[in-house]
């Protein structure tokens, strides 16, 4: 199984805490908008609002987000902290947040690690591993075929197309993100996740009890508002109950 696990446990994972994911992109549109309110000349903020919509975020609280991120309403000041490290059985782990606390979510992560048989490490240690891509996941069972990802989306600018059991991953350098996602639009292609991603160029298949932990690490990692992202060089799916 690929890094991404299947769309239905991500999906299902997704679902079972969408209060919280809320909070999470709430965060990330506040950020993205001090950089401006108007998505059109905003392409951080851009991303951010499509992917509100793309988990049903009501358009009334991305309003409020924006706002919180101009200043037109009060609200907390958060910055982006990466933390590394490894989780149990060596697979490398990169947990990327949002916070007005950093003493705070330091010690939440590392606790996180050390519970589960991980080793909290400096930053570095583990993202050499890893490069930024744009990723567009789509689902089979919506029709799409790779024939039609390849007409649209390498002719936009994309690297490379991945299949897996249940999906494909069209992937693309950062900077050509935009008109990746612009040309599927236009062809009416919808993803059902799109984002700029860590995607490992080094891969680690932990044994079952090594995967366990790092399962429990995961969802606890996830659990905390503070977190955005969570990525690793696992082979296994983690999202499989």
């Amino acid at each position: 199984m690929g890094r991404h696990g299947t769309i239905a446990g991500r999906k299902a994972a997704q679902d079972s805490k969408r209060a919280a994911v809320f909070t999470k992109y709430a965060r990330l549109i506040t950020v993205a908008a001090k950089g401006g309110g108007d998505p059109d000349y905003n392409p951080s903020l851009r991303q951010a609002i499509d992917k509100a919509k793309g988990i049903g975020m009501p358009n009334d609280n991305i309003t409020r987000a924006i706002k919180k991120g101009t200043g037109e309403l009060g609200g907390e000041s958060y910055e982006n902290v990466t933390f590394e490290g490894y989780g149990a059985g060596g697979v490398a782990v990169i947990v990327e947040t949002l916070t007005d606390n950093r003493n705070r979510t330091t010690a939440s992560v590392k606790h996180a690690f050390d519970k589960y048989n991980g080793n909290f490490g400096v930053p570095g240690c583990v993202s050499y591993m890893f490069s930024r891509k744009g990723v567009f996941v789509f689902d089979k069972e919506d029709g799409i075929t790779e024939d039609q990802l390849m007409e649209v989306a390498l002719e936009a600018g994309a690297d490379d197309i991945v299949e897996y059991e249940d999906s494909f991953e069209v992937m693309c350098e950062p900077d050509v993100f935009n008109d990746v996602s612009d040309a599927l639009k236009a062809a009416g292609i919808t993803p059902v996740e799109a984002d700029i991603d860590m995607v490992p160029s080094v891969e680690s298949t932990p044994d079952d009890s090594a995967v366990k932990s790092l399962k429990k690490m995961i969802e606890i990692l996830e659990d905390d508002d503070d977190v955005q992202k969570v990525y690793t060089n696992c082979t296994v799916d983690l999202y499989e109950e």
